[in-house]
């Protein structure tokens, strides 16, 4: 018995090798005409998809990020010390030049333009009196009735009122002023923000938060960045015509406005080498908001008729870049092309192919040069619609398709209307067989 199981072990590892050797040394059954392999085998044509190179006018980007800013930004505030006792405008609302925000209490400025009105009332009084003796004084010296001091004194205290009744216009005209001020106007068209302050406090001429903050949105700016290798180019491009700015929408794809470009910045940014730029945009539809990053690209140039391809054809080997054109034998060969520039979808050739040749697109994997390939198309097959079931039928395992279809109450074959058999119900117990 011990030896048995000691010789076991051995004669199972064994068969377990030979085994595995005749398995491996078996040949591989070959696929028939209809098997899979039939259609793609090694030997047959490369199933793949081509586009034709095409001449097209390739627009030249520059692309960046920036940040919207208000094209104006102001700040609110009371220029006289008083009590709020309205607010005339709601939060978030659109505002004309002109419009009035708010109003402080006019009592005490209107006391004081009264005061100063009042006060020059008074000086120009005595400023006529004066001039009336100054006419009485001119004749009496004529006829030597009064010295000619006299006079002088009276000449100069005519100068003297004339010069305190212009005082008073002046005061009249600051007072007029900061009675003015106690109206609080939109100084220019935009959008109020949060406001800052509530009716019946107490604003003061020095107070830093202001009442609201107005931002312009139509237009407005975008600041944004590009490397300083491309200032040349861009400064050559500004110079030569207006410069077309593009946003981009969250997917970087979309156009969600179209500006211009309006200053390119003085001096580049040591510190991170770029050069800081500026857009303005209408903002017809309020896509943009100050203080919101934002995909931007500069258009600098436009390629005027040149090749371009699918970004997908064009592959990279030891000698550069390459692509597969499909012959006119449905054979592919490598041709080797000097690319431009590319993106996503297209790439721009300067050379080594011509308008109207068919490039591969997909299949690489099996292609080499001289290698067979089968064209297949981009257009998806169209979906064949599937037949109607006929209604009133079920499947064997409950669905629908074969049980024929009765009228509701007919009885099944071998059954009565209303129950069992015949002779098989007893009085007083339920039906078991018959339709519900």
């Amino acid at each position: 018995m011990k030896l048995f199981r000691r010789l076991l072990g051995p004669a199972l590892v064994c068969a377990l090798i030979a085994g595995v050797i005749y398995y491996a040394m078996m040949p591989a059954p070959q696929p028939g005409p209809g098997g899979r392999g039939g259609r793609f085998r090694a030997d047959g044509p490369v199933p793949v998809l081509v586009a034709d190179a095409k001449l097209a006018d390739v627009p030249v980007y520059l692309e960046g990020v920036g940040t919207t800013r208000a094209l104006n930004t102001v700040t609110v505030r009371a220029q006289v010390d008083g009590k709020i006792l309205a607010i005339h405008f709601k939060e978030g609302q659109d505002v004309a030049r002109g419009d009035v925000l708010a109003q402080i209490d006019p009592a005490i400025y209107q006391a004081q333009l009264d005061q100063v009105v009042a006060k020059k009332a008074q000086d120009e009084a005595t400023l006529a009196n004066a001039k009336i003796d100054l006419e009485r004084y001119t004749k009496l010296v004529a006829t030597n009735a009064i010295n000619r001091q006299q006079l002088d004194t009276q000449t100069a205290l005519v100068r003297q009122l004339e010069a305190q009744v212009k005082q008073d216009q002046a005061g009249i005209d600051n007072a007029q002023a900061m009675l003015g001020y106690t109206t609080i106007t939109a100084p220019m068209s935009a959008r109020t923000g949060i406001r800052q302050v509530d009716v019946g406090n107490l604003v003061r001429a020095s107070d830093s938060t202001g009442i609201v903050v107005l931002t312009q949105l139509r237009p407005i700016s975008i600041l944004f960045t590009l490397p300083q290798q491309q200032f040349g180019r861009v400064n050559k491009a500004f110079a030569a015509d207006a410069l077309v700015i593009e946003a981009l929408g969250p997917d970087n794809k979309s156009v969600i406005d179209r500006g211009k470009l309006v200053v390119i910045d003085n001096q580049v940014d040591q510190a991170t080498g770029t050069i800081k730029l500026k857009g303005e945009f209408p903002n017809a539809d309020l896509q943009l908001w100050p203080g919101q990053f934002v995909n931007v690209r500069l258009l600098v140039d436009t390629l005027k008729q040149v090749v371009v391809v699918p970004t997908a054809a064009v592959q990279r080997g030891p000698n550069g870049t390459f692509v597969y054109v499909a012959k006119g034998d449905n054979s592919a060969t490598v041709q080797l092309v000097t690319v431009s520039q590319q993106d996503d979808t297209q790439a721009v050739i300067v050379r080594g192919l011509n308008p109207e040749e068919r490039v591969v697109t997909t299949g690489f994997s099996r292609l080499s040069e001289g290698a067979k390939v089968a064209i297949g198309s981009n257009t998806p097959p169209a979906a064949t619609p599937t037949a109607e079931r006929p209604r009133g039928r079920r499947d064997r395992a409950g669905g629908e398709g074969n049980a024929e279809e009765r009228p509701r109450g007919e009885p099944k074959n071998g059954e009565q209307r209303g129950g069992g058999r015949r002779g098989d119900r007893s009085q007083g117990a339920p039906s078991t067989s018959g339709s519900p």
